[in-house]
């Protein structure tokens, strides 16, 4: 089936071109020129997950108003977790947006490609080679394994031409389910199964000064993301059209897997396994904006940001004075527009 896609990528003179592929037209991207960050609503977001950011560091069981050492708590505890939220969701909600865009389907992001579970069968196979491994040898094994898992699945999509972009998410998901399986199997049968169930619980409770320094690579790589937008935006249109505007599309497919995985993989050891808000944030954001790499980036970013830290103040009071961990509130909500997407996809499809 035909698609068309209509793009005006600045720099590269696409206008009004049409693409012709395999997957079905709702999933692919569409471009809009939004030269503009700071605009009024773009502000007006900055200032509500500042609000945000506010509220969690005020949010919280210990009385550090009321204790002598209150203070150097708020320090030790809050500060960084909040840092650690904005991080956080401003790199799961980037890689989700970098691998839509790759991929040509809006239902693709970690969790739905497996690239989180082979982040965990990264960190669990670190624990089997190295009784006590610090925090930079969990991540590195997180990078590589997530690295590993994700061009599978990218290769996997160049060789087998699908005629439903439904049939893309759901091949992530069993591919994940697999490599899921294999981790368990490993961590009972080596009594790691501790490790597993640790990471697939997906907290902030353990975040604090001295454990989450990590995660300012994200900046890095968000940088890094910046920098390749156009081209990163150009290989979204196929391989084809990359290859013809002079792009070395396999160099960019492994720029853009390197860049995910990064990301995913200092965010696994850190923090452990947060689903579906790389699938909620680009949604939201592409159904305004377009697909602009470029233009929607800080956007996407200061959303997910938003989003996690909602969710995180939602983990910490729901059931005070104990805490729900993140993950859950994230799986709950993401599943919910996982199928809303869904449903949105087939819509079209009864009407034709």
């Amino acid at each position: 089936m035909q698609k068309h896609l209509l793009s005006n990528v600045k720099g590269y003179g696409l206008v009004s071109k049409h693409i012709t592929s395999g997957v079905e037209s709702h999933s692919q991207p569409q471009f809009y020129n939004y030269n503009r960050i700071w605009t009024i609503p773009f502000i007006l977001a900055v200032i509500v997950v500042i609000l945000l950011g506010i509220i969690s560091l005020f949010t919280g069981v210990y009385d550090i108003r009321g204790q002598a050492d209150g203070m150097e708590m708020f320090f030790i505890t809050r500060v960084p977790r909040t840092i650690a939220l904005m991080l956080t969701g401003a790199a799961m909600a980037m890689t989700g947006l970098v691998m839509q865009l790759i991929t040509q389907n809006r239902f693709v992001e970690p969790t739905t490609t497996g690239t989180t579970e082979w982040a965990g069968l990264g960190l669990l196979a670190v624990y089997l080679f190295i009784p006590a491994p610090t925090l930079f040898t969990r991540m590195t094994g997180a990078i590589l394994f997530s690295f590993i898992g994700t061009m599978i699945f990218f290769l996997f999509l160049r060789r087998v031409r699908l005629r439903s972009s439904l049939i893309v998410p759901i091949i992530g998901l069993m591919l994940g389910a697999v490599v899921s399986a294999l981790s368990t199997f490993l961590g009972l049968h080596f009594q790691m199964s501790q490790i597993i169930e640790s990471w697939f619980v997906g907290s902030f409770a353990a975040v604090q000064a001295g454990r989450y320094e990590y995660l300012w690579i994200i900046v890095i790589v968000s940088i890094l993301i910046f920098m390749c937008a156009n081209r990163l935006t150009l290989a979204g249109l196929g391989e084809d059209v990359a290859t013809s505007l002079g792009l070395n599309y396999n160099r960019l497919l492994l720029l853009a897997n390197g860049l995910i995985t990064v990301a995913v993989g200092v965010v696994a050891a850190v923090i452990g396994n947060l689903p579906f808000l790389g699938l909620i944030v680009p949604n939201i954001v592409s159904m305004y904006r377009g697909d602009d790499l470029r233009s929607n980036l800080p956007w996407v970013c200061v959303i997910g940001m938003g989003a996690i830290t909602l969710c995180d103040i939602i983990s910490r009071v729901i059931i005070m004075p104990f805490e729900v961990p993140v993950s859950l509130i994230l799986g709950t909500v993401g599943a919910a527009v996982f199928i809303t997407l869904l449903l949105r996809q087939r819509r079209p499809r009864r009407s034709r």
